[in-house]
């Protein structure tokens, strides 16, 4: 008996996580990302982060002893990163940000050591993301600058325009 392409089902890679609402902000398995005002307009690849859950719902280290949950601490995202979270992983997923939130709600918040990167950072080391557990704020801080998708076009502007008018007042400045 011969083999047919109805009997061989080939597309074993599992299904992807669920679609991205933007106008509800749900972003199912994403890293989100917003800017920080002041700092974000001399450095446009330091913000704050987040992590979102399979029902798209965000949650933020966004102070001491405080996890946000749906709205980021600084407003709507403008960048994210949907993780490849497979369907059969995904309670997993969940309860390792789950985790993360109970250890940052029990923390003081450090701008520098302690932050919201590091808040997401963990949960994707409780996961093990990837295999690795070594993920950190200075490796989601790159990652989002670098493979981070935009929101919108606004979005875009959010971000760099604080930054374009700083740069060309000092630019002013420096030639007068």
């Amino acid at each position: 008996m011969h083999a047919t392409a109805l009997d061989n089902d080939f597309s074993t890679a599992p299904p992807p996580s669920p679609p991205i609402d933007h106008a509800r902000d749900l972003f199912p398995h994403c890293l989100v990302w917003s800017p920080l005002p002041v700092l974000t307009w001399f450095l446009p690849f330091i913000g704050h982060m987040g992590i979102a859950t399979t029902d798209g719902i965000m949650w933020d280290f966004a102070g001491p002893y405080s996890i946000g949950k749906h709205k980021l601490a600084f407003g709507p995202p403008t960048r994210y990163i949907q993780l490849d979270v497979p369907p059969s992983k995904a309670t997993g997923f969940d309860r390792a940000v789950a985790e993360a939130n109970a250890t940052y709600a029990c923390r003081v918040h450090n701008l520098i050591c302690d932050n919201c990167h590091s808040h997401c950072a963990r949960a994707l080391n409780n996961f093990e993301y990837k295999g690795w557990g070594k993920w950190n704020m200075v490796v989601l801080c790159f990652y989002m600058f670098f493979a981070g998708q935009w929101v919108s076009p606004m979005a875009v502007v959010k971000t760099w325009g604080p930054f374009v008018v700083v740069l060309t007042v000092l630019l002013v400045i420096e030639c007068i």
